[in-house]
């Protein structure tokens, strides 16, 4: 199960995400459903078309499936999904 406090340790395709905040203004808003994770991108088909977003330059807003909504700096989770998983992170609060 995918809680906030874990949600760094699963795999992010399928999930709802929003960009909420941006270095960049152009990525702001962007929502839709993840289809494709890199180490430092995040590809999200936004129903019209497909996105692709650097991680490090954005803050996203994840739907986690209970309905739950978490905020995560990009910084974090810039890494192969496969060793961010593996990865250890400081407890959330």
């Amino acid at each position: 199960m995918i809680t906030p406090q874990n949600v760094f340790r699963h795999e992010f395709i399928g999930l709802n995400v929003e960009v909420i905040n941006s270095k960049h203004e152009k990525f702001i808003g962007i929502k839709g459903i993840i289809i494709d994770e890199t180490r430092n991108t995040i590809r999200v088909d936004t129903g019209k078309n497909e996105k692709l977003i650097p991680k490090s330059d954005v803050v996203f807003l994840f739907t986690l499936p209970q309905g739950e909504k978490v905020s995560i700096d990009g910084k974090v989770i810039t890494a192969r999904p496969e060793d961010r998983i593996k990865k250890k992170f400081t407890k959330i609060r």
